[in-house]
């Protein structure tokens, strides 16, 4: 059976590849607050998995700070950072919280 479509299947892969790169599939860890000094980095975590600090985000998280600060850095405070909501389809209704957050704020050194 012939194909309808032109475009060869790595074209195809690298289209999807490109995609879910792009659209930041994984929105686990995000550095915000960001200074020219440090910032801070919010990860998702869920209790039931190990809690903040046994989430596998965590280690991406401390990654982040390591390429932010290559001369090292300080972490100056972490906890439980504000969860993000969404509304239910039944109008004016909170639904169940998407994630917990647990943020690490930072300074780099030598700066």
């Amino acid at each position: 059976m012939a194909s309808r479509c032109p475009i060869s299947s790595f074209k195809a892969l690298l289209c999807v590849a490109m995609a879910l790169v792009g659209s930041g599939c994984s929105e686990a860890v995000v550095l915000t607050h960001e200074t020219e000094t440090g910032g801070v980095v919010a990860y998702l975590f869920k209790e039931e998995r190990g809690g903040a600090m046994g989430s596998p985000h965590r280690r991406e998280a401390l990654q982040m700070i390591e390429r932010k600060c290559p001369t090292g850095y300080t972490l100056i405070k972490d906890g439980e950072v504000a969860s993000h909501r969404t509304l239910s389809s039944l109008e004016g209704q909170e639904s169940d919280v998407l994630g917990r957050r647990w943020g690490i704020q930072f300074l780099c050194k030598g700066r």
